[in-house]
């Protein structure tokens, strides 16, 4: 059956509307998943594997590096040009295979949070991967959804849409369930049909999935789009273009070595050349870029195993300088398990369990409470379906054996204007014995304001200034306890017809339900924790600001001095207001989408980094607006997934501090894994200009450079990126993120620990030379330079001693070192390999304890420099 069948026949869909009470089949969704594909969208041409590793020679340094292979061909060491060439294509072999990965990891990230749909199969309202709709599936739509495929609407409940996917157009699209021929209007016209990747915004619908795929409006312009690369990140924007510089200043030394040997000290031209080749590989960090990367993906399938989703690479960078997080309370600080507590009605404060259906009033306020609501509870399964609060009016039924669905079936829903966040309020109407009548819930406030009769049981009577006062003093009471509250109302109609907000206004009050969302037992330790890590937490909710407040102050958000401020008094402030009592502020009650915004801007101005968390669709403005935008995997809804940049796979508030460690934690792996590659370069590069300008033969050849710096140091430098996260790290404020990662005190390090390592490599350099054996010369400066880079990497795991971080904490770190130790051995003592690598016949047992003597002494001055400066720390 094609997409057009269902799209152009407003007859069919009419049918396809009596039947959509249960939905298609098994068999029939087998048959139209075979026939029509999954519902995905074509990612456009993608990279053949051969253009990915032809890109991996783009690279300037790259280059330098085949022109030294040239320089070594023409000077007859056709064992170093080999070599030369046969490490460029294992790195980029390496690098092909890690951008691969880097796809299908990408690829289970999207699944992770890819959207769902919630259909009806088989007469069962069910929830189901987006992949899985087919044409003909019944999809049942609500604020806050991404719409999944493109469909017919068949019932019409206030829905409005976001389109702007398609058309542009950023103003939400009111929808309706009239037939329209599609091909005879445009796009944004069709009144009567949603498109894949548009959102809702307001109210829900029952829709007739018409297209899936690549056959929907967004498939159409995906057709026509080549895939994006994804961006770089602010690091490894910044390591480019030090790359870059590098490139540059490593081709003037080069030039000026190359004068230097043979004006100064006579050398010949291909010995000069030589010279100059040899700093070049020295000074170029060719593990440096996939060190960097690969470091990166382990941290983000660490932070993806501990339920953080990243979504964006460079969210990982970020959250290491986060200062601020402003917290939605429900779902995240709290357990998101919304229960029934006390009822007021008639008068009565009672507890939920003790309602008396005898009561007119009270069994009114239940009615009330289970036909203005959308939830359901399954007691068998224990899974519930709709928002939290809701689902607490639904249990407070099942407590006196009330079936939500049966009771709604009795009296079904004729009209409704769903909830939003700027009324406040949610409104129904049914048929209550021939009498239409409007039941609403809501914000007490604003239901107050708009009742002008109170229902007793005795009957209406006349809503006074001290009935309300009476009504908002148990509404205080109950929010003093921590407990939210909701109003009931309803107002009646002359005749069934299409509620319209006019219609909110008149009502007699019914009474109050209050509910709790209990703080998770761990969010308050997370709270703590970030406190003691320099972050300020923020509450922002819409619940009341004196609840609000209740909760936060057992969480720990709320201390003595701090403000609680609503959303009406944050309007009364101007900016500059705002900016001097932001500081006392710890709570934001009643708040708007405006407004979270405005408190991030706030913040922002301060040169704070923000996190900002939302499952709404009201917290999407806000979430791409701050620094880093948490959405909640559980309940968030698609609108908010697609905003942020990274979502938590349990809505739990915990989850982003570990999220923030794990950030610092990757960022100090990071600078850590520079520093040891960096300062293991410039040890090559001080033992190259020195002899240089003492006229000694080179230390080095190519082939022995390319092997430290491909082999034996990406081990270690990948055995950094490993290294555990440290308690110490929420000891420390958070990080400036226009602090360069290359500052002073890194560059000191590199500096220093490049010239200790390379004074030793030299005197290993002069053992062998004092024969005049250069080649036995060369063999000791490489052997000494290889293990003296093995054991540094011990010392780059941080800044503390070797005794104190302790080996068995980072294993990968010993496997790294031996398997390092391996290869070297390999190199000097396997026949064929020492011919490879210009090993010389003389290298004796003896020489080898002198090197490993001299490999090990920088890593012992460094060490003990480390204890020291731990001793000077622990006395003050």
């Amino acid at each position: 059956m094609s997409e057009a069948y269902y799209r152009k026949t407003p007859q069919q869909a009419l049918e396809a509307q009596q039947s959509a009470s249960t939905g298609l089949t098994d068999q029939e969704v087998a048959s139209r998943r075979q026939q029509f594909g999954p519902n995905k969208l074509s990612e456009g041409k993608k990279k053949s594997t051969l253009q990915v590793f032809a890109e991996q020679f783009k690279d300037l340094l790259v280059i330098i590096l085949i022109i030294a292979a040239v320089i070594s061909a023409l000077s007859e060491n056709v064992e170093s040009t080999i070599v030369i060439f046969a490490v460029l294509i294992l790195n980029a072999i390496l690098g092909t295979v890690q951008y691969l990965k880097a796809e299908k990891s990408l690829e289970s990230l999207k699944a992770m949070s890819s959207p769902t749909a919630k259909v009806l199969r088989g007469g069962a309202r069910v929830e189901i991967p987006s992949a899985d709709v087919v044409p003909g599936d019944i999809v049942l739509l609500e604020a806050g959804d991404m719409v999944v495929a493109d469909g017919r609407i068949l019932e019409n409940f206030s829905l409005k849409v976001n389109e702007s996917s398609l058309t542009g157009e950023s103003e939400g699209v009111d929808k309706t369930e009239e037939a329209i021929d599609a091909d005879q209007v445009a796009l944004g016209d069709q009144k009567n049909m949603v498109f894949s990747g548009s959102l809702v915004t307001y109210g829900r619908a029952t829709v007739l999935v018409t297209g899936t795929g690549m056959n929907t409006e967004l498939g159409k312009i995906a057709a026509l789009m080549n895939q994006t690369q994804q961006r770089k990140t602010p690091l490894q924007q910044s390591l480019d273009d030090f790359s870059a510089k590098l490139a540059i200043v490593i081709m003037a030394i080069c030039a000026l070595v190359f004068a230097l040997s043979i004006f100064r000290t006579g050398m010949g031209v291909l010995d000069s050349l030589m010279f100059a080749v040899a700093l070049a590989v020295a000074a170029i960090p060719e593990a440096l870029s996939s060190i960097v990367t690969i470091v990166l993906a382990m941290g983000t399938q660490k932070m993806a195993k501990q339920n953080a989703i990243i979504k964006d690479l460079k969210a990982v960078e970020s959250l290491g300088s986060v200062s601020v997080i402003c917290s939605d309370k429900t779902g995240t600080l709290t357990q998101n398990k919304m229960t029934p507590q006390k009822v007021y009605a008639d008068g009565s404060l009672l507890e939920g369990d003790d309602l008396e259906l005898v009561n007119d009033v009270q069994r009114l306020l239940l009615k009330a409470a289970l036909l203005a609501s959308d939830a359901t509870n399954n007691e068998e399964t224990g899974t519930s379906i709709g928002d939290p609060t809701e689902v607490a009016l639904v249990m407070l039924g099942e407590k006196f054996g009330v079936n939500e669905e049966s009771y709604r079936a009795q009296h079904p829903r004729l009209g409704e204007l769903a909830f939003d966040s700027d009324r406040k309020l949610m409104s129904t109407l049914h048929d209550i014995d021939g009498v239409p009548t409007v039941f609403t819930k809501g914000a007490i406030d604003v239901l107050l304001d708009r009742s002008k009769w109170l229902l007793t049981r005795e009957g209406k009577v006349e809503m006074t200034p001290q009935r309300k006062e009476e009504i908002a003093r148990v509404n205080m009471e109950l929010s003093m306890e921590g407990l939210r509250v909701l109003a009931f109302a309803y107002t009646e109609l002359e005749a069934v017809r299409p509620l319209t907000l006019e219609d909110e206004k008149d009502f007699t009050f019914i009474g109050l339900i209050s509910m709790i969302d209990p703080p998770r037992p761990e969010a308050v330790q997370a709270v703590a924790d970030a406190k003691r890590g320099g972050i300020r937490t923020i509450m922002i909710t819409g619940d009341h600001k004196v609840t609000a407040s209740a909760i936060a102050r057992q969480l720990g958000i709320f201390q003595d001095g701090d403000q609680a401020v609503s959303g009406l008094e944050l309007d009364q402030m101007s900016d500059a207001d705002l900016d001097v009592r932001l500081d006392k502020i710890s709570v934001y009650a009643r708040v708007s989408p405006e407004h979270k915004i405005r408190i991030v801007n706030a913040w922002q101005r301060k040169g704070k980094i923000v996190s900002m968390t939302g499952d709404g669709v009201n917290d999407a403005p806000a979430l791409k607006k701050a620094d880093i935008g948490v959405a909640m995997g559980i309940t968030g809804t698609e609108v908010s997934k697609d905003a942020a940049s990274m979502i938590l796979a349990d809505d739990n508030f915990a989850t982003i501090v570990k999220a923030v460690v794990n950030g610092r934690s990757v960022y100090a792996n990071i600078k850590n894994a520079i520093q040891f590659l960096l300062s293991g370069n410039t040890a090559g590069i001080f033992c190259v200009l020195y002899a240089s300008l003492m006229g000694l033969p080179v230390p080095f050849q190519p082939v022995h450079l390319l092997f430290i710096n491909l082999l034996t140091d990406s081990l270690p430098a990948i055995a950094i990126g490993m290294e555990p996260a440290r308690k110490g790290l929420l000891d420390q404020k958070p990080r400036d993120p226009k602090t360069p990662i290359l500052d002073r005190t890194l560059l000191g390090r590199i500096g220093g620990q490049g010239l200790l390592i390379a004074i030793v490599t030299m005197i290993a350099f002069y053992l062998g030379w004092q024969g005049g054996d250069a080649v036995l010369a060369s063999t000791m400066a490489f052997s000494t330079l290889t293990l003296a880079r093995l054991f540094h990497g011990f010392n780059c795991r941080g800044a503390e001693s070797i005794f104190r971080l302790k080996l068995s904490t980072n294993p990968a770190s010993i496997a790294a070192f031996f398997a390092g130790v391996v290869l070297l051995a390999l190199v000097l003592f396997v026949p064929g390999l020492k011919d490879l690598f210009l090993v010389s016949p003389v290298f004796t047992l003896a020489n080898l304890g002198e090197m490993v003597g001299l490999a090990l002494l920088p890593t012992v001055v460094i060490q003990i420099v480390k204890l020291i400066a731990g001793f000077g720390k622990a006395k003050d």
